[in-house]
This record gives C-alpha cells, sequence and structure tokens, in this order.
C-alpha cells in the first residue's frame, strides 16, 4: 500500500498549501518519492497533458482513473514510447514538419514530450528554439492547433484577474511574456511572437529543471504593425495597430499588477520587445519585482562569458582588447552592458571601459555629438575620437577604424548577413593573431560571417561563436567547434537561482555572475578542448553552475527571501530541487483520503 505523509510539495521547489494545478497536485510518501493524486477521472486524466501517460498507464491506474476501454490494451514502458515517437519525429520531411510534430506532443504528452526533448536536446534545441521557432512565428496562426498559455488583449484587458482563474495551473513561478513586436530578426510578427515564449519555457525546463507545473507563457496582444497581418483573414491576433505610449504602458501595468498580485513570488521574462520598449519597460519593472529582459539581459551575459573564455585562450586579459559591437539594438547595447561592467570590474574607470567599447548603429559610429534615443547615449563615443583619423575616415567604416582603434575583437548583433567579410578579418589579423569574431545574429540567414569563411581568413586562428548552430569545419586538417553563443546557457539558470531563493529582484551583479558561472563551468570542463560555450547537451549541468552563483549573489546582496546555511552543499541543493521529467504515480482523490485515514 502506498504509505503518505500529510505534507504538500510543490514539483520540488517548496513547501507550499497550494495545489498545483486545479485538475491534481503532487505530493511525497514516507520515502521521499512523489506521487500525483488525480483529481478527475476517465477522459478528462487524458485530456490534460501534464497528467497523460497515454499507453504508459498501469492497469491499476487504468482502473482506478475510469481508463479502461480508452487506450489501447498494451502497457508500454518510457523507453518503448520514446523508441515509437522518435521514429516518427524522424520521418519528419523538414524542420518545420519536426517543430509541429514536437509541438503536437506537447499539447498531448507534455511529460512524454520533455523526456525526448531532454534525451535529444542538442538536435532538438535548434527545432524547438532558433532558429526554427522563426519560421513557425511567422506561420503560427496557419499552424495553431491547441490552445497554450495567457493571451490579453485590449478587449480582455479589464478581465485579466478572472482570466488568471481560469489557468489551471495555480503556482506560477516564472512567465515569459511577449509583446511580439521584435522577434529575432523579422520583426513585429503579432500574436505569433506566442511560440517564442513556449520555446523558451521549454528551454527552462529541459535546460534549467524548471518544473512546467509553474510556468506560464503569455502573449501581449497589443495589435500588430504588420499590414500583412492584418490584412489575413487567418489571422488570429488583435486586429489594430499596436498600442503605443501610455495606453501600451497602462495595459501592460494591469497586466503586471495583476500577475503579481496572484503570484507575489512570480519572475517575468520580457521577451522581444522593440529596443525603445524592452528599456523602458526594463526599467519601469526591475525593482518593483523579480524581472529581467533576455535580449539585452541574457544576451549580454552570454556573450561577455565567451569573451572571458576566448581572452583565457589566448593568455590575454579582457582589458588588452578593444571591442567593435554592430548593432544597437537590445542585444547589442546588452553585450556593450555587459562588457563595459566587467573591465570596471578588472580595474578601469568608466571612462575608460567606454573607450574600448565601440557601438555601431545603421549610421555607424554612435557620437556623442549626433542624437540617439536614451538608451544608446551612455555608449557613445566622444567625436573627438575622429581627430586621430586620417579625415578620409568616416564613422561608417568598420574596416578603418578596426585599424586606427587597433580593435581584437568584434561582435555582430546587426542581423546583416555577410558584414563579417575577408577586409574586416584581415584587419582584425594585423592587430592580434587570435581574433574573437562573434556573429550572433540569429537566423543562421542573419549571421554577420560564415565560420568557415572566417577561418579561412584568419588562417584558423579567429575564435568563434554564433548565435545559431553551425557544424563544425576543418581547416588545415584540423576540426574546429563552432561556440554557440546561445541565451540558453544563461536564462535557464537565472531562472532557477531567482526561484529557489525567492529573489527580490534580479540585479545587474546576479546578471554579471551569470557570465561568470558559464565561463567558470567552461574552463573546468572544456579547457583541453579549447571550447568557447559547453556542447549544448551539457545545458543542464552548466545551468546548474549559474544558478548556484546566481544564489551566492542573491544572498551577498540582501535580496533573497529565503537564505540557505552556509555549511549546506548549495549544488547538490540544487540538483535535489531541479524537475526532471518522468512519470509518477497517480491514486485518485478517494485513495489518497483513504490511505491518509489508515
Amino acid at each position: 500500500m502506498l504509505k503518505i505523509e500529510n505534507k504538500k510539495i510543490i514539483a520540488n521547489l517548496d513547501n507550499l498549501n497550494t495545489p498545483v494545478c486545479n485538475y491534481f497536485d503532487i505530493r511525497k510518501d514516507q520515502k521521499g518519492k512523489e506521487y500525483m493524486i488525480s483529481f478527475v477521472r476517465g477522459i478528462a486524466v487524458l485530456r490534460f497533458v501534464l497528467m497523460n501517460k497515454g499507453t504508459a498507464f498501469t492497469i491499476n491506474e487504468r482502473k482506478k482513473l475510469g481508463l479502461q476501454g480508452l487506450l489501447p490494451s498494451r502497457n508500454c514502458t518510457e523507453d518503448e514510447q520514446i523508441k515509437m515517437i522518435y521514429k516518427r519525429y524522424s520521418q519528419q520531411l523538414n524542420n518545420l514538419a519536426k517543430y509541429q510534430y514536437l509541438r503536437g506532443l506537447q499539447e498531448r504528452h507534455e511529460i512524454l514530450y520533455y523526456i525526448l526533448v531532454a534525451r535529444y536536446l542538442e538536435e532538438m534545441l535548434p527545432i524547438i528554439y532558433t532558429p526554427t521557432v522563426g519560421e513557425a512565428v511567422i506561420k503560427f496562426s496557419s499552424l495553431y492547433e491547441s490552445p497554450r498559455g495567457l493571451s490579453i488583449s485590449l478587449d480582455s484587458l479589464p478581465d485579466i484577474p478572472e482570466m488568471l482563474k481560469n489557468y489551471p495551473l495555480t503556482d506560477v513561478r516564472m512567465i515569459v511574456a511577449t509583446d511580439s513586436s521584435a522577434i529575432l530578426g523579422i520583426g513585429d510578427q503579432g500574436y505569433g511572437g506566442l511560440a517564442i515564449a513556449i520555446g523558451k519555457l521549454s528551454i527552462y525546463t529541459v535546460g534549467g529543471g524548471i518544473s512546467p507545473y509553474h510556468s506560464m507563457p503569455a502573449c501581449i496582444d497589443v495589435g500588430t504593425n504588420r499590414q500583412e497581418l492584418l490584412d489575413d483573414p487567418a489571422y488570429l491576433g488583435a486586429r489594430h495597430p499596436r498600442l503605443i505610449g501610455n495606453d501600451y504602458l497602462e495595459f501592460l501595468d494591469k497586466f503586471v499588477n495583476a500577475v503579481t498580485t496572484k503570484w507575489p513570488d512570480v519572475i517575468i521574462q520580457w521577451e522581444d520587445l522593440s529596443k525603445e520598449t524592452a528599456f523602458m519597460v526594463l526599467d519601469r519593472y526591475r525593482d518593483k519585482f523579480p524581472s529581467f529582459n533576455d535580449d539585452i539581459q541574457g544576451t549580454g551575459a552570454v556573450a561577455l562569458s565567451g569573451i572571458k573564455t576566448a581572452c583565457r585562450i589566448k593568455k590575454e586579459k579582457i582589458i588588452n582588447q578593444k571591442f567593435i559591437i554592430l548593432g544597437a539594438g537590445a542585444g547589442g547595447i546588452g553585450v556593450a552592458w555587459a562588457i563595459i561592467n566587467d573591465l570596471i570590474r578588472n580595474g578601469m574607470t568608466k571612462v575608460e571601459a567606454k573607450s574600448h567599447v565601440l557601438v555601431f548603429d545603421s549610421k555607424g559610429l554612435l557620437l556623442d555629438d549626433c542624437k540617439h534615443s536614451p538608451y544608446k547615449q551612455p555608449y557613445t563615443q566622444p567625436k573627438s575620437i575622429m581627430n586621430k583619423w586620417p579625415n578620409s575616415v568616416s564613422r561608417k567604416d568598420i574596416v578603418e577604424i578596426i585599424k586606427y582603434e587597433q580593435i581584437t575583437a568584434i561582435l555582430g548583433l546587426s542581423g546583416q548577413a555577410g558584414v563579417f567579410n575577408k577586409q574586416v578579418v584581415e584587419a582584425l589579423m594585423k592587430n592580434t593573431c587570435q581574433p574573437i569574431i562573434f556573429p550572433l545574429s540569429n537566423p543562421n540567414s542573419h549571421s554577420e560571417g560564415i565560420p568557415l569563411d572566417i577561418l579561412k581568413w584568419s588562417n584558423g586562428k579567429a575564435l568563434i561563436a554564433t548565435g545559431s548552430p553551425f557544424k563544425p569545419v576543418s581547416v588545415n586538417g584540423i576540426k574546429i567547434q563552432i561556440g554557440q553563443g546561445n541565451n540558453a546557457f544563461i536564462f535557464p539558470g537565472l531562472g532557477l537561482g531567482a526561484i529557489l531563493c525567492h529573489a527580490k529582484k534580479i540585479s545587474n551583479a546576479m546578471i554579471l555572475s551569470a557570465a561568470d558561472a558559464l565561463a567558470d563551468y567552461t574552463k573546468n570542463n572544456f579547457s583541453d578542448k579549447e571550447y568557447l560555450f559547453p556542447p549544448i547537451s551539457k545545458l543542464q549541468e552548466a545551468s546548474i553552475y549559474v544558478a548556484e552563483n546566481v544564489i551566492n549573489t542573491a544572498n551577498a546582496e540582501g535580496l533573497s527571501r529565503k537564505s540557505y546555511p552556509e555549511t549546506i552543499n548549495l549544488k547538490e541543493l540544487i540538483y535535489k530541487h531541479i524537475w526532471k521529467p518522468t512519470y509518477l504515480p497517480i491514486v485518485t482523490e478517494e485513495q489518497f483520503n483513504q490511505i491518509r485515514k489508515t
């Protein structure tokens, strides 16, 4: 007989008094093993995707849960299910079909979906996220099959508290929220941006061990300015131009107030907001509750981690590098912020640090004599910088500026495919024998450079990381692994650490500590291979390193609501708390009550 203790747990996170869902709860027996209590029976068990085991339901579970006659007679093991599912996945004709197959699996058998993705993470991450998700976003309305997450529009705005009551998960800790105004390199995609939030939360789960019982994707549907969507009869989003100004902020305030009132410990990751909006929203809420913008801060942290590792490989200090950042949107400014702050941490003054980081937008080098958006202004150079150059050199001439400013590292976040050309690489090679070249724009078609070309032009010496995955290349008979500067190495661990310590806010120091942790993990585990980033297959291990550093930093800053004794092995504690995709034994509410009485 199943013996239980009258103690509720919330998916390995905390002891609370709220069921994880309106349809089921999770508890531990006397040996500490988890099991699920179902508040529903019959076909509802199969339709609620976080409960459904499909053919893996045991004979006893089928009897007690009213599933007899609703399933094939065969009782399959988890491994047998995975084998069949992976075979069907592999038979899909293209990456978009594979994406749609996995999304369909997620909406039928969510636990099985996470078991599968975790097992084949390196293969499937480019399918559930970048680059394939970009195509899925564009075609979201035509691909739509099943509802997921929370969708809020102008018409439903007054009803947000009631809408949150409708949401089946009752203890949400992590929200990825997007208004879809700046998706990857494809811009305003209206309601389609919800696919990005769904994909990000899948990575939180398989990469950071954050339970899907505690996460919610949210589409802030404030309209779209893309006329082709407004004219498309199949488009599922709100059919009006985007809200702007005070109307937009009022909309967002109502959303934030509602979710933070219902779930006081919730963390919101802002995703794919337009650049002006991204900085405004980050500043508006960052000190009110724990929130961050992955496009700004996650991109900055992952790029900084790669730079720190590259400097270690070069056996040089970061303060001896000079940087060009091509692209002054959310990502580019986030990277500039992270590098400047690390230079300051390494002993430079703010003025010195700024002089080592040159940021370019579409008009050229940011100079202080020009009018810029407020978020760009702190990253301008004095116009006097041009006095060191010949009169023929303009602020747009990257090759000449590399020469006269002795640039050793260039990072691309511009979406300008191929701009890191042979002339750029050769100019860098004159300043350093191992240039740091990070074409980070997504998807691959927008990458500023092709790794094979860059390595040929640099005689195999360039240290390269890309935003989307590229296959290893061979140069001079040597196989070179291309590092992927994927934000997935930062945000799952950052979110996990913030959840476990009940962070009051997510500070700049916590973001930088995430970059430090990722660089340390890479050094400790892959220094012999000279990897700039770990393999994607090691994502969860890296995330645990990040979470540990984030918790320690939050504790040091007094930002943790929950502290842990100094004697505790924090890494082991995190391992114990992360959610692992597996089927749990399921009992009925009646069974639970009967066992509790005995």
